[in-house]
């Protein structure tokens, strides 16, 4: 196992984007070899400032949607992932589903767990 690894989320305005953020920073707090990645401070870092801190550790891109930005924002910049979860697929598979972009209600808490537990199985 590597010595860290990094959980890079979406950061998009839909229900699974918020699932998948809140799931991240779950398993940041529960496992001292995780860290997070910021993905608009990403985006934004044109110059590639970044980039070899982004290199130094295995990265799971974890999608809110089938659009999959947080593996193009990362390719883009030439950083391999890992790892990729879409949440939208995984959730696909259970009979809970989040509807809201910014609240957590108890469905979308389930989808954290579930979401939270298939990150588990990488780290």
């Amino acid at each position: 196992m590597a010595e860290k690894i990094a959980l890079a989320p979406c950061n998009g305005m839909s229900a699974n984007g918020l699932v998948s953020r809140v799931a991240v920073g779950d398993c940041r707090k529960e496992h001292e070899n995780v860290i997070s990645i910021c993905m608009g401070s990403t985006s934004a870092d044109i110059d590639g400032k970044n980039n070899d801190a982004l290199k130094k550790y295995p990265i799971i891109a974890i999608n809110g949607c089938t659009n999959n930005c947080v593996n193009t924002i990362l390719e883009n910049k030439g950083i391999e992932v890992f790892k990729t979860i879409n949440a939208a697929d995984v959730l696909d598979n259970y009979d809970v589903s989040a509807n809201d972009p910014f609240r957590l209600d108890a469905e979308a808490e389930e989808c954290v767990k579930i979401i939270k537990r298939e990150i588990e199985k990488s780290i």
